[in-house]
């Protein structure tokens, strides 16, 4: 058990040491999710080794499990309560003799054990619920765990691999999109374009808010054509919608589909996309395109 004290504190010394730049997380603990793993060392308890290889041959895996370390801890370390394992529905992956599938046969004869592990967190909003006085429906970001498993193929270690799959779900922070925003008019590459935008009154306006300009297929609030501030570039505002002013100087020339999106400093995220919508090329390309259509239709009339 003393071994296993050590291996708890070093988990705890890495959790405690390792900081990051920033307000919102500096420890590892504040991240929205964590996966931990790599050989984390612990063992099998108190059963010898003819009955641990015996569960092991059989299959009964389940046998082992209330005696390994790591799941012994966690019932009683606090920091640990809150990672989550996988079923352990493989062999243990150490101790082998290399280039082999056989459990250690040296002279020390090792117990096997699950040494090689993937642990992840989801950090609770509760705490952050109880301060607004709210409880949420849902967490923000789910895991899910798909797979799980060794890999018994590789035999250049002493120990046997483990992957796990995993999906990641990101639930939307408002039901309600807090910005609705549109085109006015037609967008062409001839005259300066107009946004129309309405907000609800959750929404905290910053000076840094930003409107920009995407490619239907964009992936993240940094993929913008061209972006303009809210603030400084808006041209009236009303009751019940306001107008901010886009130049035609980083319309994209050629034209295309696009759609408009609101991004929240106070947020960091966008809060609202538009409808995607057409973008007329400008007259200058499409008579490029008018004639060498016709200098083609010329060489092949020559030919």
């Amino acid at each position: 058990m003393e071994n296993a004290e050590q291996r708890l504190d070093n988990f705890e010394h890495i959790l405690e040491m390792q900081q990051f730049e920033g307000e919102k997380v500096p420890g590892v603990l504040d991240h929205d999710v964590l996966f931990w793993f790599g050989d984390l060392n612990f063992r099998i308890e108190d059963y010898g080794l003819h009955f641990i290889r015996e569960s092991i041959n059989n299959n009964r895996f389940s046998l082992l499990w209330e005696k390994d370390q790591l799941n012994m801890a966690k019932k009683k370390e606090a920091f640990l309560q809150e990672f989550r394992e996988g079923p352990l529905q493989f062999k243990p992956t150490y101790k082998f003799d290399l280039y082999s599938n056989e459990y250690d046969t040296s002279g020390k004869k090792r117990k096997p054990a699950w040494t090689d592990r993937i642990l992840w967190r989801v950090k609770s909003l509760l705490p952050y619920a109880s301060e607004a006085g709210e409880v949420p429906e849902k967490q923000a970001i789910s895991v899910s765990l798909h797979s799980y498993a060794s890999h018994m193929s590789y035999s250049i270690s002493d120990h046997k691999p483990v992957t796990g799959t995993f999906g990641l779900e990101l639930k939307p922070l408002v039901s309600i999109p807090l910005v609705t925003l549109h085109p006015v008019g037609d967008w062409n590459m001839e005259q300066d374009a107009v946004v129309s935008y309405s907000a609800l009154s959750e929404l905290q306006h910053s000076a840094w808010d930003w409107i920009g300009l995407y490619k239907v297929t964009f992936r993240h609030a940094n993929d913008y054509v061209v972006y303009a501030w809210v603030q400084d570039n808006e041209i009236s505002s009303g009751e019940d919608a306001k107008q901010v002013y886009l130049s035609t100087e980083g319309l994209p020339t050629e034209g295309g589909q696009f759609l408009l999106g609101y991004y929240s400093h106070t947020m960091q995220s966008i809060v609202g996309l538009s409808q995607h919508f057409q973008i007329q090329p400008s007259r200058t390309l499409a008579e490029k395109d008018l004639a060498w259509d016709g200098e083609a239709l010329q060489c092949g009339a020559a030919k």
